[in-house]
């Protein structure tokens, strides 16, 4: 016979209980838990499919294990590729996170046409694609626009998992798309499509048929009003690679990072245009992120590391008075907490009173930075604003910024200095490094400055040379 149970789920974390608590003692967040019930199926009346645990368990030893070229295949989108750590992993089980409407249908779609063209054992690829949240003539639709019209791709609406399931043993695919994860549920489990319990089994019996049947399988998941994928922590353990699709659904770039990666780094960037016939790949992107005029006070130059790869930014800062009791900090793809600690510095080292002033700061291009060696140059781009001198545009600006005002070494100096030399700059203001670097970073024929602390970076900033 069938048990039925009641118990209290925080929908933001996962945390479970048996009585409704105010607040989750886990994540802090107020009003989060709703009852669910589950059924505990005994085997003689369980209805999933007995088929979805096949043959037997096999131990073998690590040497036995056998890697070869068909292990791992590429999407034949370069920005991709490049953020899964070289391509997609046969029986891996992917992650695709964004907000609505930011493109992560149009970019599996587009997936799907390189992946049907793969041949296995003299045979194509077949995808699967779950389309939980359309209908299959709306995939049509986006797909005749795209130019994903594949024989061997094929589509089904099913949202219940144990039909899922049917379909995947009739059709054998070796690609497996679900669209999207919050829009499928178990017939196990009694609450509704969405909820924590609903999203932990199904991700658990894909994660499952992907590791047993070696299908490699892609589902999209929504994120939050704050930001954070939709569901608890849990989901994101659960898969080998979690990818975040970022930007502004109302611009035109699009930013693919990669927050978990078990068969890559985890800190590469893709970037995209949204066009008319798609997501168009954007190899270079420095070009972009460096447009429009930076002869203007507050606009300062620096040069970040992704993973391998070096993207030059610009930082502007707009500094105004105010006429509030508390003035106003905005920041825009940088750190909220970084921009005030940095504003904390130069007010107690360089005697910068900002108390009654309102500070802007903004990334242009629509990428955010996440690593601390644009500190120097955010400071540089605030005082500039401030005493209206610009920055020498040909400047590129790289460095931590300590408590204490001291200029703190970052890595991969001569990688970012490489990359600044191609695009036309000629001096760079640095954290002091050891001599063996500086002989190298030399070979790039820029103009080398090197500071200790914030008041020397101002110095050699403002000058107008």
């Amino acid at each position: 016979m069938a048990k039925v149970k009641s118990k209290w789920v925080c929908q933001n974390c996962g945390y479970e209980t048996v009585s409704y608590l105010g607040r989750c003692p886990e994540c802090n967040q107020f009003g989060t838990f709703i009852e669910e019930t589950t059924t505990n199926i005994t085997k003689a009346d369980s209805s999933r499919p007995s088929n979805l645990i096949e043959g037997e368990v096999k131990i073998s030893t690590i040497k036995d294990i056998e890697l070869d070229e068909k292990t791992r295949f590429k999407s034949n989108i370069e920005e991709l590729d490049r953020v899964l750590g070289g391509g997609f992993v046969q029986g891996s089980l992917l992650l695709l996170a964004g907000d609505p409407g930011i493109g992560k249908s149009t970019l599996v779609l587009q997936t799907t046409k390189s992946i049907c063209e793969i041949e296995l054992n003299q045979k194509k690829l077949k995808v699967l694609y779950v389309c939980a949240e359309e209908s299959p003539l709306q995939v049509k639709l986006r797909a005749k626009r795209l130019g994903v019209e594949p024989d061997n791709l094929y589509l089904t609406n099913q949202t219940c998992i144990d039909e899922v399931i049917n379909q995947i043993d009739k059709i054998k695919p070796d690609f497996l798309i679900v669209d999207s994860i919050q829009s499928v549920f178990c017939a196990s489990v009694a609450s509704g499509s969405g909820s924590v319990s609903q999203i932990r089994e199904c991700t658990n019996v894909l994660m499952r048929i992907a590791k047993q049947r070696n299908i490699t399988t892609i589902i999209i998941g929504h994120v939050t009003k704050e930001g954070n994928i939709a569901g608890p922590k849990v989901l994101e353990h659960m898969v080998d690679t979690v990818i975040n699709f970022e930007g502004d659904k109302y611009k035109q770039y699009r930013i693919l990072r990669c927050i978990k990666n078990r068969f890559g780094t985890i800190s590469e960037l893709g970037v995209f245009r949204m066009e008319d016939e798609g997501l168009v790949e954007i190899i270079s992107p420095n070009q972009m992120l460096l447009e429009g005029p930076a002869d203007a006070p507050g606009s300062a130059r620096v040069a970040t590391c992704e993973g391998s790869r070096v993207f030059l930014h610009e930082i502007q800062a707009l500094v105004g008075s105010t006429n509030y009791t508390n003035p106003r900090r905005v920041a825009v793809g940088l750190e909220y907490n970084r921009v005030l600690q940095v504003l904390a510095v130069l007010e107690k080292k360089v005697g910068l009173n900002l108390s009654k002033q309102d500070v802007y700061v903004n990334v242009v291009g629509g990428i955010g930075i996440i690593e601390p060696g644009y500190d120097l140059a955010l400071a540089l781009a605030i005082i500039s604003s401030i005493r209206d001198i610009p920055i020498n545009p040909n400047t590129v600006i790289i460095g931590e910024i300590g408590l204490l005002g001291e200029i703190r070494y970052v890595n991969n100096i001569e990688r970012r200095l490489k990359e600044a030399q191609k695009l036309g700059f000629q001096k760079a203001i640095i954290p002091k490094v050891n001599e063996r670097t500086y002989e190298k970073i030399k070979e790039t024929g820029i103009l080398i400055k090197q500071v200790t602390k914030l008041t020397d970076a101002i110095i050699q900033g403002l000058k107008q040379n």
